[in-house]
């Protein structure tokens, strides 16, 4: 895995037959090819699930926080923050 701290890193992708450019860091790059890889489908298509999940939120993120968003919530440390829901919103998080 990529040092922690570094700056985002740009790369195409392809959504709906649209490419986009999402910005994130080494690491969270890192953990959505191990998310693709798990998950047996290439990384243009767990892309399109987020974004597709995204969309229908009702105050839908930006694609790249949702992505880091996703990757947190599949984290092992989600079932002790309360899974999907933990930290995320509203007035949850860090206390």
């Amino acid at each position: 895995m990529a040092a922690p701290y570094h700056p985002p890193v740009k790369r195409s992708v392809e959504i709906a037959g649209h490419k986009t450019s999402i910005s994130l860091e080494p690491v969270f790059w890192d953990l959505l090819v191990a998310a693709a890889g798990a998950e047996g489908v290439p990384i243009n298509a767990l892309v399109s699930r987020i974004d597709a999940e995204r969309i229908v939120a009702p105050r839908p993120p930006g694609l790249a926080g949702a992505i880091r968003c996703w990757l947190v919530a599949r984290s092992p440390s989600a079932e002790l923050r309360g899974g999907e829901d933990g930290g995320g919103g509203g007035g949850g998080g860090v206390q």
